[in-house]
């Protein structure tokens, strides 16, 4: 599957489930580990677990299965690795202080998902 009709998949079921500050990084050959990165909070420990097992869902059915996932059980940060894409879901204060954005934010495109920018 190509990655950007993967991604489109991650971003709809993260703003089903209602994510919030959904933010897509481009790492293509900036990253030996991922060509996108998605960065998206959750509202509580359980809301993180719900989205986490929500985007590992609908990338199965689409023919995706996440090649691995961690945190899920804790529900303060999420990360579900589906080969090309790697989604990190987090509580407002771990991304706060991870400030993933910060770290992959040099030069690199970066997209903040709203209902205006992505129109399925």
């Amino acid at each position: 599957m190509q990655a950007e009709k993967l991604r489109d998949i991650v971003i709809k079921a993260l703003e089903d489930m209602k994510a919030k500050d959904i933010v897509v990084i481009d790492v293509k050959g900036r990253s030996s580990v991922t060509d996108i990165m998605i960065i998206a909070s959750g509202t509580s420990a359980q809301h993180v677990k719900s989205l986490a097992e929500t985007v590992a869902i609908q990338a199965k059915e689409a023919g995706e299965a996440p090649l691995g996932s961690e945190g899920v059980s804790e529900g303060e940060w999420a990360l579900i690795d589906i080969n090309c894409i790697v989604v990190h879901i987090m509580l407002p204060k771990v991304r706060d202080f991870y400030q993933l954005e910060r770290l992959w934010n040099l030069d690199i495109p970066t997209v903040e998902v709203t209902a205006e920018t992505n129109s399925h």
